[in-house]
């Protein structure tokens, strides 16, 4: 066991501090077949980050266009992320399947569809105005986000599926090394939640609004019980096994956003039931269900709410004890997205209990995850500068992927020549 532990903390330490003779500037061309989809762990963020701005309880003038801001910049990152990782994989085309069950990499594939779901969840919240009213039920994007729901709920769910598969076919990960992110193929329906109450509230149409809501609630119970499952894991981890190295920590905030986007997704789902169930809804007429389902989900909202806060609550302590250690890595990005999750959950439920109080908690925690953005901003960008990232011996996993992609293609060329 302690050998193991060594082993483990030194492949940990690796990751984030490489040897000084691989620090050699390498040329653009080389870099951008570094990108992986850690990198959208940014957009995450960015989406959490400008989904949240459009819940805010208090609002000042200005803070609309705000939010635009940051969805727009999301994106612009979204679109430049994805197409300097399809450069990647264009120029080693061998490399994308590896990436797809890699120990490390293949578990931050989830972080696309995320950052997707939050893109058409701010599209919702910034693009119909109105939200489904007069002013905006007649809208293109209205029937347009509907169309995409239901293709990105699909869609998430093969992912779920053959990723999980992948891994438990070609893996064989040791409870030694369990991280949160263990859980990120199952977080494309941890926030279909959210994004089917956000979308569902923009449709004129009762029965579509009603078809959505389902989804969402079935979507984000089958996130939940995933990560459930994962938790164990992680637990097991984190009794016998030693923590991560104080530059990965922050990546354990990813155990809050399980909880929080459960908890906000269904108190909005529940608020929406309210909203659009007719009476006599599934043949019921000596109550009205959507009242239920309100009533329901905010006792099992205050449920998780405190789950996700005893996750940061941990996680703060176990970063802070460290934090003069701690060099930049992409992980540190999960210091925004998790902790926004519980920020709209604190939302929701000040919103549901008309608590001032609860109210004025989730704005502070705003404007702290705010700062926190700007901050893995700045040292992201400062990374790349100073080829912190995007250099050997730096990304986690990249090494490993891209080398599958060179043996298959010095095999090839060895067969041509021998021919």
């Amino acid at each position: 066991m302690l050998n193991r532990k060594k082993k483990h903390a030194g492949r940990e330490e690796s990751a984030s501090q490489p040897d000084e003779p691989q620090r050699r500037r390498l040329p653009l061309r080389l870099r951008v077949t570094r990108i992986t989809w850690q990198w959208f762990a940014c957009t995450m963020s960015t989406g959490g980050l400008a989904s949240l701005l459009g819940q805010q309880p208090f609002t000042f003038p200005g803070l609309t266009a705000i939010g635009k801001i940051v969805f727009i910049l999301d994106m612009v990152l979204f679109l430049t992320f994805s197409s300097l990782i399809a450069v990647r994989f264009v120029l080693k085309r061998r490399a994308i399947m590896a990436s797809l069950h890699h120990p490390s990499e293949s578990f931050f594939f989830g972080a696309w569809w995320v950052s997707l779901a939050l893109l058409l969840n701010c599209a919702a919240s910034y693009g119909i105005p109105g939200l489904g009213g007069a002013d905006g039920g007649g809208t293109w994007l209205v029937e347009a986000l509907r169309v995409l729901f239901w293709m990105y709920f699909a869609c998430a769910t093969l992912v779920a599926v053959l990723q999980y598969y992948i891994i438990f076919q070609t893996e064989r990960l040791h409870v030694s090394e369990a991280m949160p992110a263990w859980i990120l193929p199952a977080y494309p329906f941890l926030v279909s939640g959210p994004l089917a109450a956000q979308i569902a509230k923009t449709q004129p149409d009762t029965t579509a609004a009603l078809q959505i809501i389902v989804a969402g609630i079935s979507g984000q119970g089958l996130g939940w019980v995933l990560s459930l499952l994962m938790y164990s894991v992680y637990f097991t981890r984190l009794i016998r096994s030693d923590i991560p190295n104080p530059s990965l920590r922050p990546g354990m905030y990813v155990s809050v956003g399980p909880a929080a986007y459960t908890a906000a997704g269904l108190l909005a789902l529940g608020q929406q039931a309210h909203l659009q169930m007719p009476k006599g809804y599934m043949g019921i007429t000596s109550l009205d269900v959507g009242d239920v389902w309100l009533a329901v989900a905010l006792p099992a909202t205050l449920f998780l709410w405190m789950v996700a806060i005893w996750f940061s609550g941990v996680t703060t302590l176990q970063v802070a004890c460290d934090a003069r250690r701690m060099d930049f890595t992409l992980q540190w990005w999960a210091f925004v997205f998790p902790n926004a999750g519980l920020a709209m959950a604190t939302i929701q439920i000040g919103k549901a209990l008309d608590s001032d109080g609860v109210n004025g908690v989730a704005a502070g925690l705003t404007i702290l995850l705010v700062c926190f953005w700007l901050v893995c901003a700045a040292m992201h960008a400062r990374a790349v500068w100073r080829h912190d990232l995007l250099q050997p011996g730096k990304d986690q996993g990249v090494d490993d992927v891209n080398a599958v992609h060179d043996r298959a293609k010095e095999s090839e060329e060895e067969e041509k020549q021998s021919v």
